[in-house]
């Protein structure tokens, strides 16, 4: 009897041993059902926070996009710019197929096919390509220009290689500069000066947190400056790499550059410049017929001496359009070059300072279309250009007036030459373009 009351002890204790188990599992069961799903709330809540963080962080850059089209806006500032810049552009164009008509005429009538307009028809089909070229340029968004930086400075590198290949260039006056096949013909170095000036600019403007690191901002621009300047003196050219270092180094100047690394950088290029020159035959020549022009009249001095003659002839009213005695064979290259001694001549001293005036005024709006332009790139594109018209346009004249030695450069929108008119107008246009959307 008590055995058999024990075993039913025991049983009872084991069932309810079991059935306390069997609760503590079930409420496990429910305890986990509850954290899991209190675990997918939590992440069905972070998910949703992602996709407002994300939402929202393509709403702002959206909205960042959209301020920065509406900061590029042509402003009425702008467009007074513009209309300045533009007014002087198309006068010089226009002024310099006059000059070329009739610096031209004579040697046009000698040389080709008895026609004094050769030169004049050719000039005129170069300024309908730049005027297109220019119409493009200042209609568009400068900004389009950053995404053929690169590959335009290939082109261009490649250009100036292939120029040196034998067979392969044009070679006129003892110098291989052009390439092109029948009366097509281009001068890859001309293409550089515009195309160095858009690289330059990329890059500043991405670095502009970097210019205290010449490293990263300096040595580049100076490494690709002097590849562009050996490929060009190896033709040989030594005009046109003086324009390439004085652009660059007043880019870096005005994007903040360390003035001591630049003037380290322009005390060596001068340097370089003045060793090339005295170690190269014709640019010694040159610089022989700059200092004693009167010791070779009839050989490297007779351009200074009749560029000056002409200048005097023209006194203060000059002798009047397509009257200039220089062009009939005294003056060589009269529509090219030395178009700026036709000018004094024609329309004497009044007729050439306004000239000169017209580069004065090109100065004064880009300097402030630099200065009010909307972004970083577009400040450097303009004072770029700008200071490229203006080297060059030093650099013709004084060579023309005997303060410079010959550098063979055209003076711009003037002188014949179609690679020349065409990436001036084209550089204008740009110019023209980042005046547009100067702040107000």
């Amino acid at each position: 009897m008590s055995t058999t009351t024990g075993r039913r002890r025991a049983g009872a204790n084991r069932s309810s041993a079991e059935r306390s188990s069997t609760g503590r599992r079930t409420g496990n069961r429910r305890t986990g059902n509850r954290s899991s799903a209190n675990r997918s709330s939590v992440e069905r809540r972070s998910d949703e926070r992602r996709t407002v963080r994300r939402s929202s962080t393509r709403r702002s850059s959206t909205g960042r996009r959209r301020k920065r089209r509406a900061a590029l806006k042509v402003t009425d500032v702008g467009e007074r710019y513009a209309a300045f810049l533009t007014a002087t552009f198309v006068g010089l164009t226009l002024f310099g197929l006059v000059m070329v008509l009739s610096a031209s005429s004579v040697s046009s009538l000698h040389q080709y096919a008895d026609s004094p307009f050769f030169q004049f028809k050719r000039q005129v089909v170069w300024a309908a390509i730049g005027a297109t070229a220019f119409i493009i340029a200042s209609r568009i968004d400068y900004r389009l220009v950053r995404r053929f930086a690169g590959p335009l400075m290939l082109v261009t590198v490649a250009l100036l290689v292939v120029l040196l290949v034998p067979g392969v260039g044009i070679e006129r006056n003892n110098s291989t500069r052009w390439l092109g096949v029948g009366s097509f013909v281009v001068q890859p170095s001309e293409l550089a000066k515009l195309a160095l000036i858009i690289f330059i600019a990329d890059l500043l403007a991405r670095r502009e947190r970097r210019m205290d690191r010449p490293e990263l901002t300096v040595r580049p621009v100076m490494f690709v400056v002097y590849l562009c300047s050996a490929l060009i003196i190896l033709q040989p050219k030594l005009g046109t790499p003086v324009i390439l270092g004085a652009v660059a180094l007043i880019m870096l100047f005005v994007a903040g550059a360390r003035m001591n690394n630049l003037l380290l950088w322009a005390t060596a290029s001068i340097g370089a410049v003045v060793i090339i020159a005295l170690a190269t035959g014709y640019q010694k020549d040159r610089i022989d017929g700059w200092l004693n022009p009167w010791e070779s009249p009839q050989g490297i001095g007779l351009q200074a001496i009749q560029s000056q003659v002409g200048i005097a002839s023209g006194g203060l009213f000059g002798v009047g359009l397509g009257a200039s005695r220089a062009k009939w064979g005294f003056l060589p290259f009269a529509h090219t070059d030395f178009i700026f001694a036709i000018v004094a001549e024609e329309v004497g001293l009044i007729g050439a300072s306004a000239l000169i005036g017209a580069f004065v005024l090109i100065a004064w709006y880009g300097i402030r279309a630099a200065l009010a332009a909307p972004d970083r790139f577009g400040m450097l594109l303009a004072a770029g250009i700008t200071s490229w018209l203006l080297v060059q346009a030093f650099l013709n004249i004084g060579m023309v007036l005997g303060v410079l030695p010959i550098t063979g450069e055209s003076l711009p929108f003037v002188s014949a030459g179609g690679s020349s008119l065409v990436t001036t107008l084209a550089a204008a246009g740009l110019l023209t373009s980042v005046a547009r959307r100067a702040k107000e």
